[in-house]
Formats: C-alpha cells, structure tokens, sequence
C-alpha cells in the first residue's frame, strides 16, 4: 500500500518540525512549505493526500491558498485541514465555507491533529475510489461490449466535437463507414458466435491498422466508423485500404474454420458540411462500393470548398 503524503504549510519552522516528527512517526511521508506560494508550488509538483495549512503566512494566506487550490481542477479534492492560532468562530466558518474538509486550533493535542489527518485521508480514499467507479461506468457507457472498441454513443460525440474543430480552424475532417461483406451469410453458414469471433477479429485489424490520433468504433452491427482529423480524401484511402486489404489478405481462422472476409467502405470529406449530411454521405458512398462488387472503397472530396 502506498505512504500517504501530507503537506505542512506553516511559516513556522517549530511547528512544522514538530508536526513533522508526529506524522512521520505514524508513517506518513511529510512535505513542507514556507509561504502560500510555495505550498501551491508543491501541490502542482506532486499533489499530496492532505494539506495541514496555516492561516496567516507570508504572501497568500491560507484562505488564498485554499481558493487557488478549489479553482484547480486537478488539486480541488485534496481535503485541507487548517491548522492555525486564530480561534474566532468566523475564521472556523470562514474557512469551512471555502471548502476546508476540518479546522484545528493552536496549541493542539498531537492525538487529535493525528485523528483529524486520518479522517481526512480517509474522505481522500472514499473520493478517489468514488473517481475511479464512475471513469470505469463512463468507459463502459462508450465502448462496444463485443469488440471493446468505441460504441456508437462515444462516436457521435466524438464526430460531433471534431467536426466543430475543424470548421473552427479550416481543416479537413474525413469519414470512413466500412461493412464486412456478405456478413449475414458468414452468420448463417458457421452460426452467431462465430460471426462475433469474426467482429472481434475485425476489430484487432481496423484498431492496429488506424492511428493514434484517429478514432475508430463499432457504428452498429457489422459496420465500423473510422473518423480521422486533420486528414484529407487521400489520407482518408490511404487508411480505408489498408484496412480493406489487410483483412482480404488474412483469412480469420475460428474453431478450425478458416474464413474468407472482404469489407467496403465509403469516405467523404466535408467539414463545412453538418453531421448528418456527413453521415448520409458516407453511407451513400458505401452503398456505391457494395453495388460495384463489394471489397472496395469508394470516396468523393464531398469538401472541396473548404
């Protein structure tokens, strides 16, 4: 299990020290900072698990401080604990409605500062468990329970956002809607678990085949969305026919069957262009593609005006 951190801010070099020798005989790493300033400094430089912060320091006080740290989106959840001679109810109030997690008056009880840190580390624990659950539930909501890659939901989202990108700064955007070939019949000659052994192995090659910066998905059923960024109609081939011959060169073998499979697709570039316009567009070009003989990739500069 990992050493909690705790941050000491305090311009006293008494209290820290002895703050320090009572965390560090618990077992916790301890950090210190001088001023406000530098406990910020700190924090950005490794964010600790709690902070024990004073009131009055040099420069920012800890108030300041505590405001920087809720406008930080990647700091705001540190639980602060204020540890500080001012004993007036309105500083305890004012310090609690700026989002302290506890307050704690000098001179204290090492026992009691020792409780209050172990309370606040573990809030600490409850929200990074909480964090963690709800990434977890987001990435299930946006991927495809077959393939694992993207589902049509994170798709649209992502396509959407994109293409307001590229309008913004006038760059092209392309599509590509590929669709296994005679994909019912592949269902019907070896049966359903087999057609979605074939999904997934779809799935490894258009992943393998795409970059970094492109996003690719399961659009539905048997057809794959490919959206690529800053990538004009012949960047956009180029990806859609690697693709396509990539997987008619590699047959895919399930259960000892070794089956053939060819896919189409369709590609348009259109940032000035809406979404759905975009979306008819592409499907209209994979139509084409199966109506020609199927196992090609038919485009259209559907842009060009950008």
């Amino acid at each position: 299990m990992t050493t909690a951190t705790i941050l000491v801010a305090d311009d006293s070099l008494v209290i820290r020290a002895v703050v320090r020798g009572s965390l560090e005989e618990e077992g916790y790493d301890v950090v210190e900072a001088v001023d406000g300033e530098r406990a910020l400094a700190e924090c950005q430089r490794q964010a600790p698990d709690v902070i024990l912060l004073d009131v009055e320091m040099p420069g920012l006080n800890g108030y300041e401080v505590l405001a920087r740290l809720k406008s930080d989106r990647a700091l705001r959840d540190i639980p602060v604990v204020f540890l500080t001679s001012r004993n007036r109810m309105e500083d305890v109030i004012a310090g609690l409605r700026g989002g302290a997690h506890d307050y704690l008056k000098k001179p204290f009880e090492t026992a009691e500062l020792m409780a209050r840190v172990a309370s606040a580390l573990h809030v600490k624990q409850l929200q990074d468990e909480l964090q963690e659950r709800n990434a977890a539930l987001e990435k299930m909501a946006r991927t495809d329970a077959l393939t694992g890659l993207f589902n049509r939901r994170h798709l649209d989202d992502e396509l959407r956002r994109r293409h307001s990108d590229a309008r913004r700064h006038s760059e092209p955007l392309s599509l590509v809607l590929l669709d296994i070939d005679h994909f019912k019949l592949i269902n019907d000659t070896y049966g359903h678990p087999v057609g979605d052994l074939v999904l997934c192995a779809f799935a490894t090659i258009l992943d393998a085949a795409t970059r970094t910066e492109d996003v690719c998905g399961r659009w539905g059923g048997e057809e794959f969305l490919i959206i690529l960024p800053r990538t004009d109609e012949s960047g956009a081939v180029d990806v859609a026919e690697r693709v396509r011959m990539t997987i008619a060169r590699t047959p895919i073998i399930v259960a000892g069957n070794e089956i053939a499979v060819t896919v189409s697709g369709g590609c348009v570039v259109a940032p000035t262009h809406s979404v759905e316009m975009l979306l008819h567009e592409v499907d209209l070009r994979l139509y084409e593609a199966k109506m020609r003989g199927r196992n090609r990739i038919v485009a259209t500069d559907f842009g060009a005006s950008v």
